[in-house]
């Protein structure tokens, strides 16, 4: 797709613009603006749709000790709440894409009884959709929105060893071949739509270190409450102190504790988020991207389909492209 006027985009509140291909169609005044200073909307915990609801299935390995007894010997009671919390995201990747999400958090695990070299994603269970899967479908939607850019944070890594991480880097050069950004490459729209760049992959291993188009891990503030009001103020104190330098996310995420899951029996994590989106949102709206002292650049939620999350975020970028008109009137 060609990229729109940017005379037409500018007369457009960045809200409006068609989230399928938001970033082809912000003006031209941001093309070389730094991607770690745009604001950008993100998915926590990506591939959570596709839980494995089979009871045969074992719960991650991460969970506590007590969660995995429960579970072996009381399965029918215990998995039905497992899954209620789980699940973060509700549409599949390429629909996620389409919502506009261009930062995915990618939890990767390898099934401890798996006989295979197949990987999978978790967050209480695992997933019946594999990595290569994803990573398939990922490209596909690259390859019909040249002028989009997603970065894949792969992270929290349970039951590989350096063969599988091998084994996963070598298929993640397979699926993006010459769409994967170098280290050394300036981030910003202009220079990487000339470069053919799509994809920046962040990997939280050592093994990043010494691979070109691997980069280092990217921070996430997380700040495990499960009232909005708590989120915020956590939040509020870490601007204070500056943000990192590169990129970074703010995820907006709530965590619930066994306590609220106990005493919200009949809820489900997206009951939990919907009631406190408005709240979240208010927030996320006063925010501004950048790179001064209390800018934020890539936000993640959950169920990022509502509420009107992503727009809310893209269309910070405007204050960006109100600080260029006061700069250049100055």
């Amino acid at each position: 797709m060609q990229t729109s006027d940017p005379t037409m985009s500018a007369n457009l509140t960045l809200k409006e613009l068609p989230m399928e291909d938001w970033m082809a169609h912000l003006p031209s005044t941001l093309w070389d603006i730094p991607l770690c200073n745009l604001a950008i909307p993100g998915s926590h915990n990506a591939i959570t749709y596709c839980l494995d609801m089979n009871d045969r299935s074992p719960v991650d390995l991460t969970q506590p000790d007590m969660l995995q007894k429960l579970d072996r010997y009381m399965k029918p009671l215990i998995r039905p709440f497992v899954y209620k919390w789980a699940v973060t995201q509700e549409h599949g990747i390429q629909q996620q894409l389409d919502c506009g999400v261009r930062y995915c958090d990618l939890r990767i695990a390898h099934r401890p009884t798996d006989n295979s070299n197949d990987l999978y994603f978790y967050h209480g269970v695992y997933t019946t959709v594999t990595v290569e899967t994803v990573l398939t479908e990922i490209r596909a939607w690259l390859d019909t929105h040249p002028r989009e850019v997603v970065i894949l944070s792969f992270s929290h890594f349970l039951g590989l060893n350096q063969e599988l991480h091998m084994l996963l880097i070598t298929a993640i050069r397979a699926a993006f071949a010459t769409k994967l950004c170098p280290k050394t490459e300036p981030v910003t729209l202009r220079n990487l739509w000339a470069m053919g760049y799509q994809v920046i992959v962040s990997y939280e291993h050592k093994l990043a270190s010494g691979q070109n188009d691997l980069w280092a891990h990217i921070p996430y503030w997380w700040a495990n409450k499960c009232k909005a009001e708590a989120l915020i103020q956590e939040f509020e104190q870490r601007k204070q102190h500056g943000r990192p330098g590169g990129f970074f996310v703010t995820g907006i995420n709530l965590t619930e504790d066994l306590k609220y899951i106990c005493s919200h029996p009949t809820e489900s994590l997206k009951d939990l988020v919907t009631s406190t989106y408005p709240a979240l949102l208010a927030w996320v709206r006063e925010q501004s991207p950048g790179s001064k002292v209390g800018s934020l650049n890539i936000i993640a939620g959950d169920f990022i389909s509502e509420s009107q999350f992503v727009p809310s975020v893209v269309a910070l970028n405007e204050k960006l492209l109100n600080d260029k008109i006061l700069n250049g009137a100055s």
